[in-house]
């Protein structure tokens, strides 16, 4: 019997000249140290990102993915992505990483894979880097961030480039973002711990109510962090949907039948929870992900948690790969 192949869909890559660009453009965004020395990353003043070494070095990264058997990783651009600065730059920077992306797979075509970052901000720019990222860098999909500098993804403004990814039928990885405030998470790395699934299940319901995961069906959303909450709160979303009329204004059917819809990654490591998202969502909306090399991801666990599962080995491996070959770009 053939192994299985595993593919990692929540994973963060760094270029160097990432961190130079940071340092060179951003307002909000600081470097700091912490209590142990390692280098980090604050947003106003909150603590979001611990820089490690395989962040920026793909052979430590493979010996990792060698060690505990994952075949690919699809990287992607976490937070902050391009949306450290304004506009104008944007475009020049998500270019910037694109490229550097693009080199990634060029080096090493079997062992990674790529989604795109956009500027969002900048929209011919963002329809422009779309069509040259998917088409000219054939990379694998899209990451954008739960909010955009503070702005939720049901904006006017974003309105075309959803209207393209529709169309195209894109693979959009939703990551989060602190929020707009992140104030109340600045102590104890609320940020990440608690900030991030909760910006996660707001975009998610705001993409869900405003009716955009019905008017635009063929978009494959794969929501990071298992959903954040949101696979916990689908009843009460259901609820609000029958007790508010403003929960039905712009759909037609309870959130739950779009919800399920969406994809979710495996980032949270615990076999129960991971066997009530199975039941909730079905192993073909589930795709692994390990969030590695981030002090909160596991690569390790990335598998463990998956292969711990008490399922069928027909589930566990479209959790593992099959899922993922399905909706991906340019496979």
């Amino acid at each position: 019997m053939l192994p299985v192949m595993k593919y990692d869909l929540h994973t963060h890559y760094y270029p160097e000249v990432f961190f130079d660009t940071i340092r060179k453009l951003a307002t909000d965004f600081a470097f700091d140290t912490d209590s142990t020395g390692r280098t980090i990353i604050k947003y106003r003043g909150s603590r979001f990102f611990g820089i490690t070494p395989p962040m920026t070095d793909p052979v430590k990264r493979i010996e990792e993915m060698d060690r505990v058997g994952i075949d690919v990783e699809v990287v992607s651009l976490s937070t902050p992505n391009v949306f450290f600065t304004d506009a104008e730059h944007q475009p020049e920077v998500a270019k910037l990483m694109n490229d550097a992306y693009a080199d990634l797979v060029s080096r090493y075509p079997q062992r990674f894979k790529a989604f795109a970052s956009i500027p969002m901000d900048s929209p011919d720019a963002a329809l422009e880097e779309l069509v040259r990222a998917l088409d000219e860098l054939k990379l694998n999909g899209v990451i954008l961030l739960s909010n955009i500098m503070g702005k939720p993804l049901t904006e006017p403004q974003y309105r075309p480039f959803f209207e393209e990814a529709n169309r195209r039928e894109l693979c959009i990885f939703i990551h989060p973002m602190l929020p707009e405030n992140p104030q109340p998470f600045s102590e104890y790395v609320l940020g990440p711990i608690i900030g991030f699934p909760c910006d996660t299940t707001l975009s998610v319901a705001r993409l869900c109510y405003s009716g955009m995961l019905r008017e635009f069906p063929s978009i494959r959303w794969i929501i990071g962090h298992a959903g954040g909450t949101i696979p916990w709160l689908m009843e009460r979303m259901d609820n609000g949907y029958r007790d508010f009329a403003e929960c039905r204004e712009n759909i037609d059917r309870l959130p739950s039948v779009y919800l399920k819809q969406l994809y979710y990654d495996t980032v949270t490591f615990s076999p129960h929870t991971l066997r009530m998202l199975r039941d909730i969502v079905d192993v073909n909306h589930m795709v692994m992900g390990s969030d590695f090399p981030h002090l909160l991801g596991s690569i390790d666990r990335a598998v463990s948690s998956i292969e711990e599962l008490h399922i069928s080995e027909s589930e566990k491996t479209a959790i593992f790969s099959g899922t993922a070959l399905s909706i991906l770009n340019n496979i």
